[in-house]
């Protein structure tokens, strides 16, 4: 499995080529540098590059990448295995059109969950600087670089999918990368972009505020949400306990639809949720009822994975309510 992690290793923080890599699990700043690895088997990995990740991505015989920005208190192998069933419910329906890929930036998962909320949003906030990075990176490497080992194109197509804080990493990287390196404007770069029960307020993606360039960078921008996802009550939690007072994305969907453009889609799992993921009705996305097949939210997200398109039940409001 190809990662991108901005967590500290216990070696050097100096790449170097073929090297174990070896998370610094007691430590959970985040980086500045970004370390490009491949996963050999349970806690071990290899740091491989960036010129041979992403040559790797190229020659993959898939047709779509999927960048997987993970939630709080989650460790390197937690985001694994879920990736592992992600990327194995994506090859039972259809193999070979889409590689998973993850970002794993650095969570506290020793403190309890309010504590380890409070300083997960820190790293995530910090993340952005990083993640930044390798987006112009990757933008780098595909206007240029890629053609001096070989003349053909890349010609997969990206997509993202957040999860619960996540969706703050991938507020704050495309906002700094907006900030220091475009500020002309994000490109299209993405056909898909998932925000699953995102951990950021409902006013987020409408213009102006702090979430308006993941509308910007993507074709489509599909949120699902749920009213009773507990994991997102610590959320509300944590926030009034530092006196902020706001509805989460993840909760309530979009505040409100006409104030956002065209490519922004809804989705009600409150039906499914804690079906799929009692009792924390948090991670609903991957397996249904019965573990490693496809629930309805999976089913959902593929079918726009596929097309690059979004098929609500109420075109009037870009509305969907999944039910099993």
């Amino acid at each position: 499995m190809l990662f991108i992690t901005n967590r500290f290793p216990t070696q050097s923080i100096r790449t170097r080529l073929n090297r174990n890599f070896t998370f610094d699990l007691n430590n959970n700043a985040a980086s500045n540098s970004v370390f490009y690895c491949e996963r050999q088997g349970e806690e071990e990995y290899q740091e491989i590059g960036s010129s041979a990740f992403l040559q790797r991505l190229k020659e993959a015989d898939v047709n779509q990448v999927l960048i997987y920005i993970h939630g709080f208190s989650n460790l390197p192998e937690d985001v694994f295995v879920a990736v592992q069933e992600f990327q194995s419910l994506c090859d039972e329906t259809k193999p070979g059109e889409v590689l998973v890929v993850p970002l794993v930036w650095p969570c506290d998962n020793d403190l309890g969950i309010v504590k380890d909320y409070w300083d997960d949003q820190e790293s995530a906030d910090l993340s952005g600087f990083s993640f930044a990075r390798v987006l112009q990176r990757f933008l780098d490497w595909r206007e240029g670089e890629q053609f001096k080992q070989d003349p053909t194109p890349c010609l997969k197509r990206i997509n993202v999918l957040a999860h619960s804080m996540g969706n703050r990493v991938l507020r704050e990287t495309l906002r700094i990368w907006h900030k220091y390196s475009l500020p002309g404007g994000v490109p299209l770069l993405f056909r898909n972009t998932f925000l699953v029960a995102a951990d950021i307020v409902n006013e987020s993606l409408e213009e102006g505020r702090s979430g308006e360039l993941i509308v910007h960078s993507s074709r489509n921008v599909t949120v699902y949400f749920a009213s009773d996802d507990l994991a997102l009550r610590a959320s509300k939690a944590s926030n009034l306990r530092n006196r902020i007072a706001s509805r989460r994305l993840g909760h309530t969907g979009p505040e409100d639809m006409i104030r956002l453009p065209r490519n922004v889609f809804a989705v009600d799992c409150d039906d499914v949720n804690t079906l799929y993921d009692f009792p924390k009705g948090h991670s609903y996305f991957r397996s249904g009822i019965v573990p490693g097949k496809p629930g309805v939210v999976f089913q959902h997200l593929f079918v726009a994975l596929e097309s690059g398109r979004v098929f609500p039940e109420d075109e009037l409001r870009r509305m969907t309510i999944l039910r099993d």
